[in-house]
């Protein structure tokens, strides 16, 4: 589906004046903010007022979203998946912070090569414990990018939990550090009164053939030696919290999630799990913005099934909807037929591969690309 055709047949033309402008990151060639830096260029170059939003859904880029949608920025150190010290960001609104596992301790933060073992969570605990310090009540975390399969255990310790082994001596980090687990301390931690979101979009339990282990170690450079015992340490972890707690979680939906950090949220935080883009676009003010602009242009780098399960175009797009505001996406690539965008909600599909077919030119060149999208764009609706 391209946007080099005229499809005024379909859509006709509108009195749009006012454009908002929310997309997410086109992985591996620019973040949200530039993609909506370029659109916004060629946007108003065509005579529109644009808005510039950066959304993101719980992974890289949730923080940037929130700040770019004028919260304080936060910085603090913290440990990084391997135990290094990094300095990341979370946003603060009053009472409020969002805080970003993927900047804390996720893929992108290992110093090297990938730590299937022993990559921990650590750091995304203490980025909350900070945030919680500063006079936080109501936390918002996204656990997108992950490194670790660990459970959640180092999150948990950075915040006052002790996982010990049958000598009563805390267990090291990482998922094989589970694996010697054998009871739980909870005597330290302590989140009275702090309400704790996740932004989640997978279902995986946490053990098993489709848990953590078994569907997201090897993205995380677990060998298929290392799969199983990974899961066999998750089952064993799982075992000792509900033991400890009274209840057993670790089939609940999402708890998989992050290498179990969602198993921890929820079990021993009393976390909710929800949509990461549903939930990024509240905490950015997307459905006050859709009362004041005419059109919406979002966007991702691949635009295909996985965007209609709740992606954050896709999300958009049925708010905008839901608003009366008609909204196009653009993307580096397109798998979706007509049928499926439009039912997604999308007035229109703007791929950049229609315009550079190569791939890599495409992404060396995705800024001027962008812009001269955003200048279609409003050659075709303003």
């Amino acid at each position: 589906m391209s946007g080099h055709r005229d499809p005024s047949r379909d859509h006709p033309r509108t009195n749009v004046t006012r454009v908002l402008v929310a997309p997410d990151k086109f992985k591996g060639s620019a973040d949200a903010a530039e993609v909506a830096s370029a659109l916004a260029r060629g946007l108003r170059t065509a005579g529109a007022e644009v808005v510039e939003l950066p959304v993101a859904d719980g992974g890289d880029g949730t923080v940037a979203a929130a700040l770019a949608a004028g919260w304080e920025p936060v910085a603090v150190t913290v440990s990084g998946p391997t135990g290094e010290p990094v300095e990341t960001t979370y946003a603060r609104r009053g009472a409020e912070a969002v805080v970003e596992m993927a900047d804390a301790c996720g893929m992108r933060r290992l110093p090297g090569a990938l730590a299937p073992m022993t990559a921990t969570s650590r750091g995304l605990g203490e980025v909350v414990a900070a945030a919680v310090a500063d006079g936080a009540t109501r936390i918002v975390v996204g656990i997108g990018g992950s490194a670790s399969t660990d459970g959640g255990a180092g999150m948990l310790s950075a915040l006052g939990a002790r996982a010990l082994d049958g000598h009563g001596v805390p267990v090291p980090d990482g998922g094989e550090g589970l694996a010697h687990v054998a009871a739980l301390d909870l005597t330290g931690l302590s989140l009275e009164g702090v309400a704790i979101e996740v932004a989640c979009d997978v279902d995986n339990p946490l053990t098993g053939p489709d848990g953590a282990a078994a569907v997201y170690g090897p993205q995380k450079g677990a060998d298929a030696d290392q799969v199983p015992m990974l899961d066999t340490a998750l089952a064993r972890w799982a075992d000792v919290v509900a033991a400890t707690t009274g209840r057993d979680l670790r089939d609940v939906p999402g708890a998989g999630a992050a290498g179990g950090v969602g198993f921890a949220m929820v079990a021993l935080l009393g976390a909710r799990l929800r949509s990461g883009a549903d939930l990024v676009l509240d905490l950015v003010g997307l459905d006050t913005l859709l009362e004041e602009v005419d059109l919406v242009v979002t966007g991702e780098g691949s635009l295909d099934a996985q965007t209609l399960r709740g992606k954050g175009p896709a999300v958009l797009a049925a708010r905008a909807r839901r608003h009366g505001v008609p909204a196009v996406v653009v993307c580096g690539r397109s798998t979706l037929t007509r049928r499926q965008a439009r039912a997604a909600g999308f007035a229109e599909v703007y791929a950049l591969t229609d315009v550079e077919p190569d791939v890599a030119r495409c992404m060396a060149d995705v800024s001027a690309l962008l812009e001269s999208t955003g200048r279609a764009v409003g050659a075709r609706f303003l």
